[in-house]
């Protein structure tokens, strides 16, 4: 059947208007949102009965390694890191990622309908991150964009990586300056390249262009001071960005504010310990909030399961995020990071057809759960 009514929820649409909650029907036909409305008859649809219940977009989760990562073997597999070089830029996320890991499952049956897919972050150019849905069998059909963005890490990572080598970068110096290197020598590449000089095709240069121009973002895992590298390199080559897991951030709001980026703040739910975990301030996520920064909530899966994301909109309620703003972090704000909010992220006509219902309310409510989930329209999951 083309047609599914959902009928009688309490829609958090996730627009930008003055009424984006409110009790009303959304009709889905041939996988994308077709109304939005208080009510909707519409003769030989699926009526799914939400009263009562939530109905939210899709989920998304801005930052994971789930396929990379594959913890679905009797010993786990790294296939997102290829510490071979510090520039990698290359590497594409998709050919690691395997689609039957069971993470995937759970995702879409906790609600989350879209992942950001990243390599990294043993190196300092980790690779080529990529958007897709969470359902399906062929990464390559499941994909939305590739590529989303170019991975960045600095910190302990890269410095520890090669520092057992004893090679560069083994400091923080080193990571700076294979950052500003590696950016200059992709300026200097795209120049050429505009003012059609001949040079040697370099695939790593080719893959960073798309940041240059504007087209990209770049994801820069880095917390505490790093952050402030981050910032200094990115605004140096007028790149768009985001500070990853952004652990520290209360220390540098002004910055953070003055740069324009965004933040993909977490996980949330890790310890504290010494190095980059030293400074986990949860409060930041609501500082930075109130003064009009773009965040989202990651859960770095799977480093942390899927089904965090609850714990991480309900650690933002409780330092004094409102429900409705947390809620915002893990749908329209990363859909609006990855310029994908023309196709996810709120409850609007004419976007994809990634819908959620949920008994009880995120972040609120300790027994909150999916009842149903929908992918591009179709019916993924329902809970028995």
């Amino acid at each position: 059947m083309d047609k599914i009514l959902i009928k009688g929820g309490t829609l958090y649409t996730m627009t930008d208007g003055e009424n984006d909650i409110f009790h009303g029907d959304v009709l889905v036909e041939n996988g994308k949102i077709a109304q939005v409305a208080p009510e909707i008859v519409c003769e030989g649809a699926q009526v799914i009965d939400a009263n009562g219940n939530y109905v939210l977009p899709g989920l998304i989760d801005a930052h994971t390694h789930i396929g990379l990562f594959d913890f679905n073997h009797d010993s786990s597999v790294d296939d997102a890191n290829e510490m071979t070089d510090p520039v990698t830029a290359a590497m594409d996320a998709r050919y690691s990622i395997n689609p039957k890991a069971r993470e995937l499952k759970v995702a879409y049956e906790h609600g989350i309908t879209t992942m950001l897919f990243t390599p990294g972050s043993g190196n300092v150019f980790c690779g080529q991150a990529i958007v897709a849905k969470t359902y399906g069998d062929n990464i390559f059909e499941m994909t939305i964009k590739a590529p989303a963005a170019v991975k960045i890490a600095l910190g302990g990572n890269p410095k520890n990586t090669y520092g057992d080598m004893k090679r560069l970068p083994m400091t923080r110096m080193g990571v700076a300056n294979v950052l500003w290197e590696t950016f200059r020598k992709a300026k200097e590449y795209l120049d050429k390249q505009n003012r059609g000089e001949e040079q040697d095709y370099d695939a790593n240069m080719e893959a960073i262009i798309p940041a240059l121009k504007g087209e990209i973002p770049c994801k820069i895992h880095c917390t505490q001071y790093d952050m402030i590298t981050a910032i200094e390199v990115a605004k140096a080559y007028g790149v768009k960005f985001s500070l990853e897991h952004a652990w520290g951030a209360t220390d540098y709001l002004d910055e953070i504010v003055e740069s324009g980026c965004d933040i993909c703040y977490g996980p949330i739910a890790t310890y504290r310990s010494p190095g980059e975990r030293r400074k986990v301030d949860v409060e930041a996520v609501k500082m930075l909030d109130d003064r009009g920064v773009n965040v989202a909530m990651i859960t770095d899966s799977p480093i942390l399961s899927e089904e965090s994301l609850y714990h991480h909109i309900g650690e933002a309620v409780r330092e004094g995020v409102s429900q409705e703003r947390a809620v915002r972090m893990v749908t329209i704000n990363p859909a609006r990071q990855l310029n994908l909010d023309d196709r996810l992220g709120s409850l609007e006509v004419g976007k994809d057809a990634d819908i959620v219902i949920m008994k009880g309310k995120l972040g609120l409510d300790t027994d909150a759960k999916v009842l149903y989930t929908m992918v591009d329209g179709k019916i993924v999951y329902q809970d028995k």
